[in-house]
């Protein structure tokens, strides 16, 4: 089983729903995804649990008229169809107003950095 795809899937549905928060089983991919995730603003907040088997819980962030952040997060490289891009192949996402997630050899980034970086590397997904 893809395990980014049932992360995308978990907070999609989470948001769909309403809940303020989302629990995920722990991976430290998962982690260092939260991680940009709350730095671009799209999350409040996430904190790993301490119970076992351990997850990370993801605070969603919503705007004050009650709509989430995050329109739509979307898988790009899947397990049966890898995508990797060279740093000029990268492309901002809705005109800067979302991110896409770079995995490079550098670590996990958002596209922007792996520009100024330019560095390329697997696009795991697109956040607006």
């Amino acid at each position: 089983m893809d395990t980014i795809s049932d992360f995308i899937t978990r907070i999609k549905n989470s948001l769909m729903a309403g809940h303020k928060t989302v629990a995920i089983p722990y991976s430290r991919l998962k982690e260092n995804i939260a991680k940009i995730l709350l730095s671009e603003g799209f999350i409040s907040n996430f904190q790993l649990s301490e119970e076992w088997p351990p997850s990370i819980i993801i605070h969603l962030k919503y705007s004050s008229k009650g709509e989430s952040v995050i329109r739509d997060i979307k898988r790009i490289s899947k397990q049966s169809r890898r995508i990797y891009m060279k740093s000029s192949e990268l492309k901002s996402v809705r005109n800067g107003l979302g991110i896409a997630i770079v995995t490079t050899s550098k670590g996990l980034m958002t596209d922007r950095d792996a520009r100024k970086n330019n560095i390329g590397g697997e696009v795991i997904c697109e956040v607006w």
